[in-house]
């Protein structure tokens, strides 16, 4: 199964200090051997993004547990956010591919930032992932 047709992906970024943090994320096929998701530009992986664009992935289910027998890829992360043509892409297709999820996590956003007082945006960020030759 290729990348862009998997569920979640185990998305690594990496801290200053080059720790790896691993996260579960949605994907979506951008075409181009290019895939993307959105975020938060208050979360960790974006602000990590920031400072280094090297990230690798993976196939896993939606708890980050790795689908057995696939490889880690190596790949290149880029954030966009609006107007860009990308991020509103990235928008249309996830939407599209998980439908009312979107609704669902956004709703269950909204009320962590209510009991966290801490409130985040909800998909404000697009990410371009560009695989390794």
């Amino acid at each position: 199964m290729a990348l862009e047709d998997e569920n979640y992906i185990l998305l690594t970024t990496f801290r200053k200090d080059s720790t790896p943090v691993p996260t579960p994320t949605w994907v979506v096929g951008l075409g181009d051997g290019t895939l993307g998701f959105w975020t938060s530009s208050g979360s960790g992986k974006a602000k990590r993004l920031a400072h280094t664009a090297k990230v690798t992935i993976q196939p896993c289910d939606a708890r980050g547990r790795v689908r057995p027998g696939s490889d880690s890829t190596s790949a290149t992360a880029r954030l966009v956010a609006p107007p860009d043509a990308t991020y509103v892409q990235i928008q249309q297709r996830v939407r599209a591919k998980y439908g009312a999820m979107t609704k669902f996590t956004h709703v269950l956003g909204v009320i962590g930032g209510i009991v966290k007082r801490k409130r985040i945006p909800y998909g404000d960020r697009g990410v371009v992932l560009t695989l390794a030759p």
